[in-house]
């Protein structure tokens, strides 16, 4: 089995180099209707979608779902604001490993304390921050990729001839595996302490109003 392993690492590289996340300043300032919200996440966020002709970044469903569950603040007369769209940007990125019972748990507070906030500090200075340094992290993991890659080109030297590269490739996707398994756990235990938290601090609302 022969497997162009060099060409995959320079694929991925191109990738990285095309990646950049969405801009606060070219979201809309007005707002929008929900074939426009899905139009401009479609436009923004394609160099992410691994099949462009049969996968849909954010659909309708989705979104009337992510209102149904609390997820996302409802729109107003089926309109959606620059807010709207932030927070579906975060959540874009979120649904891809967490649960929407995770994604609730996460982005609640973040909501509650800033979706509709008219002071100086609101959801688009949250949003800033934290994709303020996502050039130099992606910079980072890239070459975290990179060495991994090295490595497991160094690995299976004894093995068969004709199942080399194979191996090597199946190393190099378990290194990648093992990375992203860990720190899902991680975000998942942290969201489960956020979550239980909150419950905590509700639960003695309650019996202060009782």
């Amino acid at each position: 089995m022969t497997i162009d392993t060099d060409n995959l690492i320079n694929s991925i590289t191109a990738t990285f180099a095309r990646m950049s996340y969405i801009d606060s300043d070219d979201i809309p300032g007005i707002d929008l209707y929900m074939d426009q919200v899905t139009a401009f996440l479609d436009e923004k966020l394609s160099k992410t979608v691994r099949n462009k002709t049969e996968e849909r970044l954010m659909t309708k469903t989705m979104i009337n779902n992510y209102a149904k569950n609390d997820v996302l603040p409802p729109p107003v007369r089926k309109k959606y604001t620059k807010e709207h769209v932030l927070d579906l940007i975060m959540i874009y990125y979120f649904k891809s490993f967490l649960q929407i019972s995770d994604i609730k748990s996460l982005i609640d507070p973040i909501n509650e304390a800033y979706f509709g906030n008219k002071s100086e500090f609101g959801l688009e200075e949250v949003y800033d921050e934290i994709f303020a340094t996502k050039g130099d992290e992606l910079k980072e993991i890239l070459q975290d990729i990179t060495d991994k890659y090295e490595a497991s080109r160094d690995s299976f030297k004894d093995a068969p001839k004709d199942m080399q590269e194979y191996l090597k490739l199946f190393n190099f996707i378990c290194m990648l595996g093992c990375d992203v398994f860990v720190k899902k756990l991680l975000i998942e235990k942290i969201v489960d302490s956020i979550r239980g938290h909150r419950e905590e601090e509700n639960n003695k609302y309650k019996r202060k109003e009782d």
